[in-house]
C-alpha cells in the first residue's frame, strides 16, 4: 500500500520531493512525459520553465496522470511550479554557435558532453537544439575553438503577470543571488499584488559571503507571506549527474542556511542526485531539511526510456505519448518512484 502525502504535508514532515524540468529547458514531450510519470510516482512539484508551451505539457501529463490515478482510486495532483529570474543567471540560457564556423576535423567534444543531446550534427541539424537546452553550459568549455557563447533572458512583467494570473499555478520559484536586492524588487513589485494566489513561494540563491544578509534582506522585503517560503539552496547548479562529489556543496549551503535560522522552510537543489539522501541522514539533516529538488540527475535517470518512447512511437507513426505504451509508461514510474523513494520511504512498497 503506498502511503500518499499533499504537497504541504510533505513540506511541514520534510518528505518533500520537487522535480527540476529546467528553467530553460523546453522539450515539450519530454516535459510531459516527466509530468506524467513523476506524478504517478508520488511528486510533489514539478517545476518549468516560464514558457506558455512547457506550462501546457505540464498540465497534459497531470491530467493524463489524474485519469490513470483517479482508475486506481490514488494519486494526489503536484503542485505546479514556474521558474524567474531577477538577473543573469545560468539557468535561463541556452547555448548558440554557428555550426558553419566549425574545422570540419573537429572531434566535437561539445557533443559528447551535452547531457540532454542538444548538439549535433547531421543533415537534418547542425548546431544547438534549443529547445533541448537547458543552460549548463559545459560545452563552452569544452569547444576547442572557444565557438560556443550563452544567449540570456532576464523574467519581464510581460511575462509574470499572464503566468500568475493562470488558476493552474501553484507556485512561483525566483532565482537571484547576493547583490541583487534592487532587481529582486522590481520584480516582487509586480508579484506581490497577487501573492495571496500562491500556494509556495521558493527563492533560490547560491552561496557567497554576503548569503545570510541578502536572503534576511529579502525576507523583510516580501514579509508578510500568505503561503509557504521556501529557501532553495543551490549548491553546485545543475550538476546532479556528474557525480557524488556534487551533492556536498548542496548539503554544506543547506545547511548554512538552516543554521542562520531564517524562517521558512529548506530544500537542497544544485548537485543533488542519488547520494544526497544518505549523506543528509549522516549529518543528522534529513527531516531538518523539509526536502530535496532533482533536476539533471533526475531527468537523465529517465532520459534511455524517453529514447525509446521517442523511436518506438516515430516508428508507429504515433505521437510520443508515454500512456499510449503502458510497458514504458510503468517502467518510467518505477524509476521515478525509485529516486522519490529515497526521501518517501513508504512508496518503496
Amino acid at each position: 500500500m503506498i502511503e500518499l502525502y499533499s504537497p504541504l504535508d510533505s513540506l511541514k514532515s520534510g518528505r518533500w520531493f520537487k522535480l527540476i524540468c529546467g528553467a530553460s529547458f523546453q522539450h515539450l514531450p519530454a516535459i510531459r512525459s516527466l509530468a506524467l510519470a513523476y506524478t504517478l510516482a508520488g511528486v510533489d512539484c514539478v517545476d518549468v520553465a516560464a514558457d506558455p508551451a512547457v506550462i501546457e505539457a505540464a498540465k497534459e501529463g497531470f491530467a493524463i496522470a489524474r485519469q490513470i490515478a483517479d482508475a486506481a482510486n490514488q494519486g494526489n495532483r503536484p503542485w505546479l511550479m514556474v521558474s524567474l529570474n531577477d538577473g543573469e543567471d545560468p539557468h535561463f540560457r541556452k547555448a548558440e554557435f554557428d555550426a558553419t564556423q566549425c574545422p570540419s576535423d573537429c572531434p566535437a567534444p561539445c557533443e559528447k558532453v551535452c547531457p540532454t543531446d542538444a548538439i549535433a550534427f547531421s543533415e537534418m541539424v547542425s548546431g544547438v537544439i534549443d529547445a533541448r537546452c537547458y543552460g549548463c553550459g559545459r560545452c563552452l568549455s569544452a569547444c576547442p575553438e572557444n565557438l560556443i557563447f550563452a544567449r540570456s533572458r532576464v523574467s519581464t512583467p510581460e511575462t509574470i503577470l499572464p503566468l500568475i494570473l493562470q488558476p493552474e499555478i501553484d507556485a512561483l520559484e525566483i532565482h537571484t543571488q547576493a547583490g541583487n536586492f534592487r532587481h529582486f524588487q522590481r520584480l516582487w513589485k509586480e508579484i506581490a499584488p497577487r501573492s495571496d494566489r500562491l500556494k509556495l513561494l521558493a527563492i533560490s540563491c547560491p552561496d557567497s559571503p554576503d548569503l545570510l544578509d541578502y536572503l534576511a534582506s529579502l525576507y523583510e522585503l516580501i514579509s508578510p507571506l500568505s503561503c509557504p517560503l521556501v529557501w532553495q539552496t543551490d549548491g553546485r547548479p545543475m550538476s546532479g549527474d556528474l557525480g557524488k562529489s556534487t551533492t556536498y556543496p548542496a548539503i554544506a549551503l543547506a545547511q548554512k542556511v538552516l543554521n542562520s535560522g531564517l524562517p521558512g522552510y529548506i530544500q537542497l537543489a544544485g548537485g543533488t542526485n542519488q547520494h544526497t539522501v544518505s549523506v543528509l541522514k549522516k549529518k543528522g539533516l534529513l527531516g531538518r531539511v523539509a526536502g530535496v529538488a532533482y533536476g539533471s540527475y533526475s531527468r537523465k535517470q529517465l532520459t534511455p526510456l524517453l529514447d525509446r518512447l521517442e523511436a518506438q512511437s516515430l516508428a508507429d507513426g504515433n505521437k510520443p505519448y508515454l500512456e499510449c505504451y503502458p510497458d514504458l509508461l510503468w517502467q518510467t514510474v518505477a524509476l521515478a518512484r525509485e529516486s522519490i523513494s529515497q526521501i518517501k520511504p513508504s512508496l518503496s512498497s
